[in-house]
């Protein structure tokens, strides 16, 4: 390969290792800890913290604006007078060449007739609320563009970062018992197949809710589930997560109390809810109903808050009735989700729907609203149908009705707290290991090599570049044996480096130019390189496939170094030998303090 296309590769690995790294710097060295511990958080945390900074900040708006009408718009407020002048061009109004607070606040007033005195307060209290939801609207962008961060990052495990861990049993006897008659001999060792796949999807959808995208969750032998979830304050009640009864629900919407509920909500958006969500006065809606927040998937595949509604607490039908789900277009071409109930949700919801034409119907999911049809006329027979939906939401409410009902029943074996408090010294003493072991190699190699250690030091350092940048890239999780992985591959990668070295030097004891020493002893170094890198590699590969856990993590990260350590010995450090070769002309050599 020539010199111009080993620059371009090696500049190309470098830029996609960049890409692959950047979520992990933003997160890790970019995203104060404040601003981590909310984007972890759950998705209704998140919603309510987005509501009560849009309020602050919003009455901060309104107080600068009244005391500095005609100053200049600061530049924290630039975002907002961009929306104000898109409001001017909407309504053709002329947009002020210096707009002031006065002018950015009136941007947002258009459209309202403002005659009178309770028109004016009518139209004062509407602009109030689209600035509470622009703010809000910024707040949660920035959130879960953090949350997006996490997500594409290397992982902290549990023993860096602290958390919980639980081995959960899956009671699979039970599970066929219940089937009875219906299932087949022949077909039970399927079943408890298809049992565990549903209860660890279930469970991972659940367990979201500790505000983590990916918790390590994974089957472990025939019947048990073992979880993981790294990160401070993971230690909340396991058994309301994993036995949770009651996850889908269909419910009556009641209408009155929900315009009763948004007449209070409008002139209380601070101070309706308590820390955990619940209502602060529960008296604004009727005894025998409550507020749940209706979602849908936005462009994140995260639940996105759209609105609240007053649910009846009286289950009309529980998800454990659902047989079948799929989706189906009808003759129109509108896509809906059909259901399947057993003979007793069959009688059930007939009767139900027939009490209640032209109401309603909730269907509530793990405590949100995720769609909330009309019921038209009875439906007995049991099967239902909900129209209403494009292919996307059709598939995401059959991916919900299929996994919200868990018919396996779940017990917990074992449950182990580790803080956090151990994974940050175990963290800084990785860090030390890795530092001082990179230090002292480096120093031993410009030392005995001496120009030519630099070489040494440039692709060790890039070597752990691309090694965390491989990391991040698949989303990986950082472990105490990985790190050890990682100064075990700081000491390999040497190894190549030396071999090339020593060559160099017979080469150049021969009697040959620094030209010809460095082609001859590359030459003669890449077999012996690339036997005992594979070696190493296989053996890494394997312990990777067969192992688990901390085993596993040892040999990723091994197998990992060992890749980057050849690249950056045979194409870095060529690369600069040549370099230094062609554009600087030099004819000796700084690689012994024997040769001169």
């Amino acid at each position: 390969m020539s010199k111009r296309n080993r620059f371009l590769l090696i500049l190309a690995v470098l830029g996609l290792c960049l890409y692959c790294l950047w979520p992990s710097i933003q997160w890790y060295f970019r995203t104060p800890k404040e601003d981590q511990k909310i984007a972890l958080s759950s998705l209704e945390k998140i919603r309510d913290y987005s509501v009560e900074q849009a309020v602050k900040s919003v009455k901060e708006l309104e107080a600068e604006a009244k005391a500095n009408p005609t100053e200049a718009v600061p530049e924290k407020y630039y975002w907002l007078a961009k929306e104000a002048k898109a409001n001017y061009k909407t309504f053709e109004r002329e947009v002020p060449a210096n707009m002031t607070m006065a002018d950015m606040m009136r941007g947002f007033g258009f459209g309202y007739n403002t005659n009178t005195d309770d028109q004016k307060k009518d139209a004062a209290a509407s602009i109030h609320n689209k600035l509470i939801k622009l703010f809000q609207d910024k707040y949660r962008k920035e959130i879960l563009k953090n949350k997006d961060y996490y997500t594409n990052s290397v992982k902290l495990g549990l023993d860096l970062a602290g958390g919980v861990n639980v081995i959960v049993k899956a009671d699979l006897d039970a599970a066929v018992a219940a089937k009875g008659d219906d299932l087949k001999p022949e077909n039970v060792a399927y079943f408890k197949q298809q049992a565990m796949a549903t209860a660890i999807e279930t469970l991972t959808g659940r367990i979201d809710r500790f505000g983590l995208t990916e918790p390590v969750i994974r089957q472990q032998g025939e019947d048990r589930i073992y979880i993981e979830i790294p990160g401070e304050g993971q230690s909340t009640s396991m058994n309301a997560i994993i036995q949770g009864n009651g996850l889908l629900t269909f419910r009556l919407v009641d209408e009155e109390a929900t315009e009763a509920f948004y007449q209070y909500y409008a002139s209380h958006l601070a101070d309706t809810f308590d820390a955990n969500g619940k209502l602060k006065d529960p008296s604004i809606i009727p005894a025998d109903c409550e507020i749940l927040g209706q979602y849908y998937k936005d462009e994140y595949g995260l639940d996105q808050f759209h609105n609240y509604m007053a649910i009846k607490k009286e289950v009309a039908l529980d998800g454990k009735h659902i047989t079948n789900v799929m989706i189906s277009k009808d003759d129109m071409g509108r896509v809906g989700v059909d259901l399947t109930l057993d003979p007793d949700g069959g009688v059930i919801f007939g009767e139900f729907t027939g009490k209640n034409v032209k109401k309603r119907l909730a269907i509530v999911s793990d405590g949100k609203v995720k769609s909330a049809p009309v019921i038209k006329n009875a439906i007995p027979g049991g099967r239902v149908r909900v129209d209403g939906f494009g292919v996307e939401e059709a598939q995401n409410l059959q991916k919900v009705l299929e996994t919200a009902s868990l018919d396996v029943p779940l017990e917990i074996e074992s449950q182990q707290v580790i803080g956090a408090t151990l994974g940050a010294l175990s963290i800084e003493q990785g860090k030390n290991a890795l530092i001082i072991g990179l230090a002292l190699i480096m120093i031993f190699m410009l030392i005995y090599y001496k120009g030519a250690g630099i070489n040494a030091v440039v692709a060790q350092v890039l070597n752990l570049y691309i090694l965390f940048s491989v990391l991040s890239a698949f989303n990986l999780t950082l472990t105490l044996p990985s790190i050890a992985g990682m100064v075990l591959t700081i000491g390999m990668a040497v190894d190549a480096n030396v071999i090339i070295f020593e060559r160099i030097k017979e080469e150049l004891r021969n009697g040959k130019s620094r030209k010809s020493a460095i082609d001859a002893g590359f030459d003669g170094a890449f077999w012996a390189i690339m036997d005992s890198n594979i070696t190493t590699f296989i053996a890494a590969l394997f312990l990777s496939i067969l192992g688990t856990g901390s085993i596993q993590g040892f040999a990723v990260s091994l197998a990992i170094g060992v890749a980057s350590s050849v690249f950056t010995a045979l194409f870095v450090s060529r690369l600069m030998f040549d370099f230094n070769t062609d554009v600087f002309k030099r004819e000796t050599m700084s690689i012994s303090w024997r040769i001169k």
